[in-house]
């Protein structure tokens, strides 16, 4: 059965990519290995689906024929023999079950993707970093360091003692697998499975490492640099592929690395556009006026229109967030200052005006 990318990450067929990203974000946090109550799984399917969904061209496909690679990805074509079925599988046929039984009585996890060993993987590991308002607009390069499970700089990996050799693993003689009978309701069958031993390399070291104790990997501090990307949203997360915990004779999982913006004092984000306030004079606001306005560029002058009105914005152009296509704007919104107390001078103009019916 084709499996339903919508209903794992819990949004409707017309969802946007925005609504996308935000479910996958929620379900991320929530079922991520490291989490207490986390569940693999559960996180591998909802990234599975977000990774589908998010490409436009891959959804498209899903949602015209039921699989990412279009009417020939992962079925098998009419009018073949496949052990006894004919004419090939048609419908909704469950290519998981199939899966399971191949994994059954060959005890590789090949099924039908491909032959060969899958290697190990690392777990994904997730981490937090804040970064400043003008940051998040322009974009930054920042270092962290995360402790992890990385591969032994001593022995590169290979859990050797500096020095000496590998020898041929005893339990698979060097073959970097092993056969053994398995029982299922068909009856007993040889499966073939990776060395435990030797994890399916077919060597294991003379001397064992002392820094790493054989094992190739170790607990250590491992810093990196990320380059956080112009524009970015608060709570909006980045992968860094390979920079998870590392497994022997693997690979490593990925890093994801959630980003939380330090909100501004002055600005705030509308889309691609800053919006801020200003707060001008009574007179300025009916004779119009210039003041000096404090941007992410630098200081600018902004030009008061003559009878501007209170909570009216005015438009600076290519001072917002910048895109793909250009920059955002910034919107000023006019505050009008009315004095609490008016000199005879004063009150004797405002009512002149009032005479005049203004």
């Amino acid at each position: 059965m084709t499996k339903d990318y919508y209903k794992t990450l819990g949004v409707d067929k017309s969802a946007s990519q925005e609504d996308l990203k935000k479910a996958f974000r929620k379900l991320a946090h929530q079922y991520h290995p490291d989490k207490k109550g986390g569940d693999e799984a559960k996180f591998k399917e909802v990234n599975e689906a977000y990774q589908v969904l998010s490409d436009e061209k891959k959804r498209a496909n899903y949602d015209r024929f039921g699989s990412a690679d279009g009417p020939t990805g992962g079925g098998f074509g009419g009018g073949q023999n496949y052990g006894g079925f004919q004419g090939g599988f048609q419908g909704d046929f469950d290519f998981g079950n199939i899966n399971d039984i191949f994994s059954e009585f060959f005890g590789d996890n090949r099924g039908f993707n491909g032959g060969g060993e899958a290697k190990p993987r690392g777990r994904d590991l997730s981490t937090e970093i804040k970064i400043t308002f003008e940051e998040s607009v322009f974009g930054v390069k920042k270092r962290i360091a995360v402790n992890k499970m990385a591969t032994c700089n001593t022995c590169q990996g290979s859990g050797a003692k500096a020095g000496t050799a590998l020898k041929q693993c005893p339990t698979c003689g060097g073959r970097g697998k092993i056969q053994e009978m398995r029982n299922s309701m068909f009856g007993s069958f040889a499966s073939v499975r990776q060395c435990p031993t030797c994890h399916g390399v077919g060597k294991i070291p003379e001397e064992k490492c002392t820094h790493c104790k054989g094992s190739g990997v170790h607990k250590k501090e491992v810093e990196f640099e990320i380059s956080v990307p112009a524009g970015i949203n608060n709570d909006e997360t980045l992968r860094l592929s390979g920079g998870g915990e590392a497994v022997a004779h693997g690979i490593a999982g990925d890093l994801y690395i959630k980003i939380s913006v330090t909100p501004h004092s002055t600005f705030k984000r509308v889309g691609n556009d800053l919006v801020m306030d200003i707060q001008i004079k009574l007179s300025d606001a009916l004779l119009g006026a210039e003041y000096n306005i404090k941007t992410l560029d630098g200081t600018i002058a902004l030009k008061i229109p003559e009878g501007v009105t209170h909570g009216e914005i005015l438009r600076i152009r290519g001072k917002g967030v910048p895109t793909r296509n250009g920059r955002g704007d910034m919107l000023v919104t006019v505050k009008i200052v009315m004095p609490k107390k008016l000199s005879k001078s004063a009150k004797h103009v405002v009512e002149e005006l009032k005479k005049e019916g203004l």
